[in-house]
């Protein structure tokens, strides 16, 4: 099976265009928090588009201001041409959490999207099994979603999205929390699905962090760089489907997408890298903690050591038998706490990690504890907010909700648990699951 022949980009129809969209939140104190900042992009009938960023990237904000769910705070939305003022009509969406209603069915979960739109009970019926057959759940209609495996859960909110018959489906890092084998399979079914023009939509934005997932699915990708989100970078993919990952053209959009992900691909590694500057306005919301746990970190500097202190990203990857993209959130810990720097697609060690990776285990949790307080602003503002408290006690529900400012719950709570962890390593503050109560370490303002 190849790519079919479609109209240059240029010739097809709009079906949704943002123009110079900016996204501004308010912190707890009152300033404005940019998320996005003067986005402009087309997507048009007959292309699978992927919205590439790290975590900051605002990629997730982005597709709902463009699915009108949220309302840019300047620029506009269009769909085929006139400015949203409401949910977009053209669009359906598909989420990482399913999202699924558990006491319904998965044809009267399917249905919900017909009913809210006024569709006759015969008519919901009749297009709701048939959306379940084309995503291959025949048979489980009648099935509720505890009954159901995560790869299960995701083709029925694939129904639930396709039975209303989109202009546009949205996605937002929808394999993201399934195993990699049913990934990969729900990846290919979508694939064959658009190739063979069963799925009634006439375009897909997809959102991701995943790299090989974009070059795999998208005919353009747009990469977002972070705080705020810019589009950095548009790339054309002319491979045709299927597309194969060990070919030399996949292997180098893959190494073209990561440098501009990763790395400052205008200039050469540094022989000596330094420690990138944490800016002096970073907040937890615009500088999120990677999901990293600290053993992951130690392991990665242990193995760029072996290395000799610097080597290329994909390399690392193929010596370990990982994906590219699996080393990006311990590159980025290693990089938000100085411990070592990235360019054009290579990592390097700093002096600060070297000194890290070679100490004892006390030392190395004291020279931790240093760099996490100073450079990562959760862990930094719990620290901080412990020493200002009499009793040096707080509650979660404070971060929680102050997190919550410009997160959803579930990612509020990931970065919370992530600080919890490195906190505790570090013997910042120690977190007693039980209460939800966070208590300060005796001596830990004298890492700020």
């Amino acid at each position: 099976m190849t790519t079919a022949i479609r109209p240059p980009y240029a010739a097809r129809a709009t079906i949704v265009e943002a123009d110079g969209v900016t996204k501004t939140f308010s912190t707890p104190d009152g300033r404005a928090l940019p998320v996005l900042d003067d986005i402009a992009l087309r997507l048009t009938e007959g292309e699978i588009v992927a919205l590439l960023g790290k975590s900051g990237s605002g990629k997730s904000t982005l597709l709902r201001c463009l699915a009108g769910l949220i309302a840019p705070s300047s620029g506009t939305v269009s769909y085929r041409g006139t400015p949203l003022t409401a949910a977009n009509p053209g669009v359906a969406m598909v989420f990482q959490s399913f999202a699924l209603l558990p006491w319904l069915t998965v044809q009267q979960n399917v249905e919900l999207s017909l009913q809210a739109r006024g569709v006759s009970a015969e008519e919901r019926r009749e297009r709701a099994l048939k959306a379940i057959d084309l995503i291959g759940l025949d048979g489980f209609e009648g099935a509720y979603p505890k009954e159901l495996s995560g790869g299960m859960r995701q083709r029925v909110g694939f129904a639930r999205a396709l039975v209303v018959e989109p202009d546009a489906l949205f996605m937002d890092e929808p394999f993201s929390a399934l195993d990699v084998l049913t990934a990969e399979n729900l990846r290919s079914e979508l694939v064959g699905l658009w190739e063979g023009h069963e799925a009634p939509v006439k375009s897909i934005l997809i959102v991701t962090h995943n790299i090989e997932e974009a070059v795999l699915l998208a005919d353009r990708i747009l990469v977002l760089s972070s705080n705020p989100g810019r589009i950095r970078a548009e790339l054309p993919v002319d491979l045709a489907r299927p597309r194969d990952r060990r070919t030399p053209q996949f292997e180098a959009l893959v190494d073209t997408v990561y440098g501009i992900l990763t790395g400052r691909e205008e200039r050469e590694a540094p022989a000596a890298p330094e420690a990138v500057a944490v800016p002096t306005n970073a907040t937890p919301i615009t500088t999120p903690l990677p999901v990293a746990s600290v053993g992951g970190l130690a392991g990665l500097l242990e193995i760029l050591l072996s290395f000799g202190g610097e080597e290329g990203l994909a390399e690392i990857a193929d010596e370990l038998n990982f994906e590219v993209d699996d080393l990006l959130p311990l590159v980025d810990a290693a990089v938000l706490l100085g411990f070592a720097g990235t360019a054009r697609a290579r990592i390097a060690i700093t002096d600060a990690g070297r000194e890290f990776t070679a100490a004892d285990i006390l030392t190395s949790k004291q020279l931790f504890a240093r760099n996490a307080a100073r450079r990562a602003p959760l862990v930094r503002a719990v620290v901080q907010a412990l020493a200002a408290t009499d009793g040096h006690k707080l509650r979660e529900d404070l971060f929680l909700d102050l997190l919550r400012r410009g997160y959803d719950a579930e990612d509020a709570r990931r970065q919370l648990d992530i600080a919890i962890d490195w906190g505790r390593y570090g013997e910042l503050y120690d977190y007693d699951a039980d209460d939800g109560e966070f208590t300060l370490e005796p001596g830990a303002e004298a890492a700020l």
